[in-house]
């Protein structure tokens, strides 16, 4: 599997592209950004490769949920990702 950036996480590591906070809410009110919430969701762009006894379950492109307080922000060229254990993601969506 290829990874999208030139940093490859060790074992069952993951590294997401969190996606945006968002701007509003459902009935239309701008959120400001001291009051936005850590996104729970984001995209996989890079991948270990697993554990002998567990092989990993995800792979680049999914788009997944994770814990509000998981994994380590990370800042690569620029860009804010996170880097987590694949036990710490909820679900593939």
């Amino acid at each position: 599997m290829a990874n999208t950036l030139k940093i490859t996480p060790l074992a069952d590591r993951v590294i997401i592209s969190p996606d945006d906070a968002e701007e509003k809410t459902a009935s239309g009110i701008i959120i400001p950004d001291t009051a936005k919430e850590k996104p729970q969701k984001g995209t996989i762009v890079a991948i270990g490769s697993g554990k002998p006894e567990e092989p990993l379950t995800v792979k680049v492109g999914d788009t997944v949920l994770y814990g509000k307080y998981s994994g380590t922000d990370i800042d690569i060229k620029g860009d804010a990702y996170l880097i987590m254990r694949e036990s710490d993601i909820f679900a593939i969506i």
